[in-house]
Formats: C-alpha cells, sequence, structure tokens
C-alpha cells in the first residue's frame, strides 16, 4: 500500500452554492499584467515570485512569461491558461455568483521545490485568504 506524501494535497470537493459563490484564479502558466515586471526567466532555479491580478483585469491587459512550456496559444487566448473571459461568462449564465477581488499568476517551473512549498505557496494562498473574498479557486498550469 503506498502512502500518501504529507505534501500531497487531496481533492477536496465544492459543498456550496456556485451560483452564489465567488472564483479566484490561481494559474501556474507565467500569466500576469503587461504593465507587472515579467517573470525572470534568466533564473534557472526559477522565479519564485508572484503576480496580484485584481476583478477588473481584462485578458487584453495580461501576457504570459515563461520558458518551459510552449505557450503560443496561451499568447493567442488567455483564456486557455487564464480562463477569466470564461468566468465572466459564467457569471452572465448565472452559472457562478462573480469574481474574487484577486487572481495570481507565477511561473510554476522551480527547481526550488522546498522554497515553494514551503514559501511560495503559503504565500499565494494568504492573499486569496486575505481580501479576495473567494469561495472557491481555479488552479491552471501551463
Amino acid at each position: 500500500m503506498n502512502k500518501l506524501s504529507r505534501k500531497c494535497v487531496p481533492f477536496t470537493p465544492f459543498d456550496g452554492d456556485l451560483s452564489k459563490a465567488n472564483i479566484a484564479i490561481v494559474s501556474a502558466a507565467g500569466v500576469h499584467r503587461k504593465d507587472q515586471d515579467p517573470f525572470n526567466i534568466e533564473d534557472e532555479l526559477g522565479d519564485l515570485s508572484y503576480r496580484l491580478m485584481d476583478d477588473e483585469i481584462r485578458s487584453e491587459d495580461l501576457m504570459v512569461t515563461h520558458h518551459h512550456y510552449d505557450h503560443a496559444d496561451a499568447d493567442e487566448d488567455i483564456n486557455v491558461v487564464f480562463p477569466i473571459d470564461i468566468l465572466r461568462e459564467l457569471i452572465d449564465e448565472g452559472f457562478i455568483g462573480g469574481l474574487a477581488k484577486k487572481h495570481i499568476g507565477y511561473m510554476g517551473y522551480t527547481m526550488r521545490l522546498k522554497d515553494m512549498y514551503d514559501e511560495t505557496a503559503p504565500a499565494i494562498a494568504k492573499e486569496i485568504d486575505r481580501g479576495s473574498r473567494a469561495q472557491a479557486v481555479i488552479l491552471t498550469g501551463g
């Protein structure tokens, strides 16, 4: 029998009412606003910083800085990795309640897994917990 790693995050089913829930996006695809500093792709160990975006963010104001996956499709339509327009459509349809006040992009590639686990991931979780009003989070990768 395999032991479940203590670092494994088990699936947590959402038992709320999606039609009343605010949803946040947390993306490891290297998404950031065009007016924010890009992620440092020169750092061979990986950039552990993250970028905050608010609920007013528009898809045309976003871009990807990442060098460990082919993001040509995301460059053409950011919704592939950061489905902000899709969430707005789901709001219009009444499927979800709204957008959280904060969304986060980071570059998921790193060779510093301990730092990601001990520092960056908890910091991202705290950002979402503090003032985002999110009841659920969509996690995306690149």
